[in-house]
């Protein structure tokens, strides 16, 4: 195992991958705005937007009907799932030429340590270089990529020069490099976090870094010394290959908080039909579904219901979905988080113990 100091990671992420896929398909759509998602008069909310359409402020996770308030010209394409997976494993196989630790968050980005690749190639810059040449020859798509001694900041560095991209972050350069950067720009600093951190004089990592452990644990609880320690460049999480994983879950954050049952239930449709072709697609069956809120005040609960019978059904796992959040307080208190996942897996045709022990079966991450 690489020390964490010695690390050479890459952060390949895909520009608008979704939208990107079908712009590459149909040449009508080149250069136009594209956004993959619901109807633009329906509650479903966007899966990916090409950059044309960001253009106009439409964004990932945003409301159709908004998004067609901003940029009406856009052309609202359906998810076709299959399609972008089939280019996704194009793309994992041509990063396993080159290392095979490789850690998928999705589809469309992956995390790899290149300390000591498969090629040999002496600096990690050339391997990110080589890979987005790579990926463009064979797809057709562009990619962009951060390269830095770890996981958080090869994350933020795939951001800045995006779409097409690199930026490389040299050890000596990271104090300089964060200090000026927004506080949003850390992984898991939301709106609510955001506001919190501006309220006590927290704007940039260079204002975060001013502060000590104690007072980042009191202001913050146990995300404090994640705060402390990116505010210095400091991640020594190691990229995960092979993470394994006894649930499948889904879930996502709303830029602004959500009191509309309607739309939380359109959102839950959307987040259990990911969850049912993934069960489907690896023939797997799940006995228990759990959802996951988080209130604006950031309290966070969840409520579980274990099946007599194991299921991948959509319909069933999305019912069950809605069933746990009428135990929640929404529609009365404003969400910002919700999230569906399921446990207790069994491969399709496995007996199912008798005294409900539940034998799980352990699934690779990123799948």
């Amino acid at each position: 195992m690489n020390q964490p100091h010695d690390r050479k990671i890459i952060h390949v992420d895909m520009d608008a991958f979704f939208a990107s896929v079908e712009q590459r398909n149909d040449p009508r759509l080149q250069d136009k705005p594209v956004i993959v998602g619901g109807r633009p008069d329906s509650r479903g909310v966007v899966a990916a937007a090409s950059y044309e359409a960001r253009k106009f402020g439409v964004r990932s996770a945003m409301p159709c009907a908004q998004a067609y308030r901003l940029c009406p010209q856009a052309v609202f394409l359906p998810p076709r799932i299959s399609v972008y997976r089939r280019v996704s494993r194009v793309v994992l196989g041509i990063l396993r030429s080159y290392t095979d630790l490789i850690e998928p968050l999705s589809l469309d980005e992956a995390y790899l340590d290149v300390t000591r690749n498969k090629k040999g190639i002496l600096y990690a810059s050339n391997v990110a270089k080589e890979i987005r040449k790579t990926i463009s020859s064979y797809t057709g798509l562009t990619a962009s990529a951060g390269v830095a001694p770890n996981k958080f900041l090869a994350k933020i560095a795939s951001d800045v020069n995006k779409p097409n991209g690199m930026k490389v972050i040299q050890p000596h350069e990271v104090e300089a490099f964060l200090t000026p950067l927004p506080i949003r720009t850390i992984p898991g600093v939301g709106r609510v976090t955001e506001e919190k951190m501006l309220s006590v004089g927290i704007a940039t990592i260079g204002h975060l870094r001013q502060r000590s452990l104690t007072e980042l644990q009191a202001h913050f609880g146990k995300n404090g010394q994640w705060f402390f320690d990116v505010a210095r460049g400091i991640d020594d999480r190691p990229v995960t290959p092979h993470r394994e994983r006894k649930s499948l879950g889904s879930e996502t954050t709303f830029h602004d908080d959500v009191l509309d049952l309607s739309y939380l239930g359109e959102v839950l449709q959307s987040l259990t039909e990911k969850i049912s072709v993934v069960l489907q697609r690896k023939e797997i069956l799940a006995k228990t579904v759990t959802l996951k809120v988080k209130y604006h005040t950031f309290e966070q609960i969840s409520r579980s219901r274990t099946l007599e019978y194991p299921i991948d059904s959509q319909l069933e796992i999305s019912r069950i979905a809605q069933e746990l959040l009428a135990l929640t307080d929404a529609g009365r208190t404003s969400i910002r988080l919700v999230g569906v996942s399921v446990s207790s897996l069994y491969p399709k045709g496995s007996p199912v113990c008798i005294r409900g022990e539940d034998a799980q079966i352990s699934l690779p991450f990123g799948m």
